[in-house]
């Protein structure tokens, strides 16, 4: 699981249905791990031996909405049985001329409990700045289209597959 998690550039990709468009779509254009904060040190994806507990690693992700923006993921807690991380965007986030979120404003983290051989019991809350662009928080479809995406991935499913959790 560390090694899925730690493969930033698997990100890339990504798909969801999008409830404007009523099509598939590319959620994740790019995405790229960092030695540090700044977007210029590109580097290889986060190895297991990396992601140890209270560790932050940084990362590049260019969303089809929200454009390029730099995260900073924080390592809770390791074990063989749980896995717990949050994200936080460090930069701003804006496609054009038009600011979607300042450094802060998207926050999520993720809880993954290891049930048996195979399962693991997943869970992530996200959350949004409340002044944030309506532009692109205003739709909960969309939203959960998104979070379903990433949870496919999470656990393997091609994340592209009918049917879309909500349209």
């Amino acid at each position: 699981m560390l090694r899925h998690i730690g493969a930033v550039s698997q990100l890339a990709g990504i798909r969801y249905w999008s409830t404007t468009h009523k099509q598939w779509q590319t959620l994740i254009v790019d995405a790229y791990a960092l030695t540090g904060s700044q977007p210029s040190q590109r580097r290889e994806d986060f190895s297991p031996e990396e992601m140890k507990e209270g560790k932050i690693l940084y990362y590049v992700q260019v969303d089809n909405l929200s454009g390029k923006a730099t995260y900073r993921m924080h390592i809770v807690e390791v074990s063989a049985d749980r896995l717990v991380f949050d994200v936080e965007n460090v930069s701003t986030m804006r496609d054009l001329f038009i600011t979607f979120f300042h450094p802060g404003e998207v926050q999520a983290i993720y809880f993954l409990d290891h049930e048996s051989e195979n399962v693991w019991r997943y869970y992530s809350i996200v959350r949004t700045a409340k002044n944030a662009s309506r532009l692109i928080t205003g739709n909960e479809s969309s939203a959960v289209n998104r979070a379903v995406a990433f949870y496919r991935y999470l656990v393997g499913i091609p994340t592209g597959e009918e049917p879309p959790a909500a349209r």
